[in-house]
């Protein structure tokens, strides 16, 4: 069973699994930080008993009034922990903060 909890500055230290991926964008500390810092409830990892990081889904908050809404920044799992519906639980968790917590309308890629 894993644990979605909201992303940690340390957490940077250990998604090397994750992120070195082929199919996995990956983008400089300073990036990560800025996200974490702005959009502390959109940056979620889920995390496998053991404490290893098994994926994560990275958001933010964009627009004007009624376009005003949640932005899936990168959503990746790491290739062994795939089909298990963790991006279906990221991506559930980044929707329902979007509404609850920054009242969106939508979630957009």
């Amino acid at each position: 069973m894993s644990t979605i909890r909201r992303f940690r500055a340390m957490d940077m230290l250990r998604f090397n699994n994750v992120n070195l991926d082929r199919y996995t964008e990956t983008y400089d500390l300073g990036f990560y930080l800025k996200y974490m810092a702005s959009w502390p409830a959109l940056f979620t990892v889920a995390e496998a008993p053991s404490g290893s990081l098994m994926g994560y889904n990275m958001g933010k908050v964009e627009g004007k009034g009624e376009l005003w809404h949640g932005h899936v920044t990168a959503l990746t799992v790491a290739p062994d922990c795939r089909r298990l519906g963790l991006a279906r639980g990221l991506m559930r968790g980044l929707e329902d903060a979007s509404e609850k917590i920054h009242d969106c309308y939508f979630v957009d890629l």
